[in-house]
């Protein structure tokens, strides 16, 4: 399983915990998730690679689920607790 196959795992998981996904073109530099006026967002940079946009979404899974209580793939698990 490739770095954009985990991003593609990842997203729908934030976005099933009330975590809204916004594609924003960052200039490669930027995503990640954010707090505004009190509700999460998750941008993914349209300019990064999903190998970037794959770790920051690991961070964000970490910090705001326990994977503990959730399937994921075992690869996809695998990539998440590296970014713990």
């Amino acid at each position: 399983m490739n770095e954009h196959d985990i991003l593609q795992q990842l997203l729908p998981l934030l976005e099933d915990n009330g975590i809204t996904i916004r594609n924003e073109p960052l200039a490669g530099s930027g995503g990640g998730l954010c707090t505004v006026k009190d509700k999460k967002i998750f941008f993914v940079d349209t300019h990064a690679s999903s190998g970037d946009n794959a770790a920051l979404a690991a961070q964000a899974v970490n910090k705001m689920i326990d994977i503990e209580s959730v399937y994921l793939r075992p690869e996809v698990r695998q990539f998440v607790e590296k970014y713990k």
